[in-house]
């Protein structure tokens, strides 16, 4: 394999980190959201947060993909190809943020927020300081674990025509005809992105129960 088709497999991984980025900055945003809709006291905000969630959980990434790729231009919106992947992308991780950040926020003892009440502070500012500081450290392991799980659902973007770092790989075998090869390349281009994420979710998790231990 030359350096051509390496360039070419180093762009298709840019791509890659560049989807992901955008998937799960745009999680983060609106995972937010539905976390918080979802811890709601208010069946108008709560039920609606109930079923965005189902419905992301309960479907496919690839079917996600296609509905954002052939069903948004149907309603007028002519997205290129990266677009559609990074919207359907951000939906589904905030489904699933929004979920680990709702069991996180109801993890947190209630006598926290008991107790910032009693200092008089009022909701919102109960969930800025208090709550969402002690929800964010107990939801970082999940977070960093669907990080990961997102980084390889983009190799699904391929199935719209999308080049990413799988679509590239099979690219260059079918140029060069050396798949064992080529996919041996990508496989370590995976792994030297996941690998890495992967060991710090488990040391953090191992961290958290170590200190809820003593």
């Amino acid at each position: 394999m030359g350096y051509l088709e390496f360039s070419y497999l180093f762009q298709g991984l840019l791509w890659t980190v560049v989807l992901t980025a955008i998937g799960f900055s745009g999680g983060i945003v609106f995972g937010a959201i539905v976390a918080l809709m979802r811890v709601s006291k208010s069946p108008w905000l709560r039920i609606p947060a109930i079923g965005w969630i189902g419905l992301f959980q309960g479907t496919p990434l690839l079917m996600q993909l296609f509905v954002a790729y052939f069903g948004l231009p149907l309603l007028g919106f002519d997205l290129p190809a990266w677009a559609a992947v990074a919207i359907a992308l951000t939906a589904h991780a905030s489904a699933f943020l929004g979920e680990i950040w709702r069991g996180a926020i109801q993890a947190v003892p209630k006598g926290q927020s008991e107790a910032a009440h009693a200092l008089g502070l009022h909701t919102r500012s109960r969930m800025i300081d208090v709550i969402a500081p002690q929800a964010f450290k107990l939801s970082l392991p999940a977070t960093v674990g669907f990080l990961v799980q997102l980084l390889k659902g983009t190799s699904l973007a391929a199935i719209v025509g999308f080049i990413e770092l799988a679509r590239a790989g099979t690219i260059v075998s079918n140029q060069i005809y050396r798949p064992i090869l080529v996919f041996g390349v990508v496989g370590a281009m995976y792994f030297a992105m996941c690998w890495p994420l992967s060991f710090y979710g488990r040391r953090l998790e191992r961290r958290m129960s170590a200190g809820s231990a003593r």
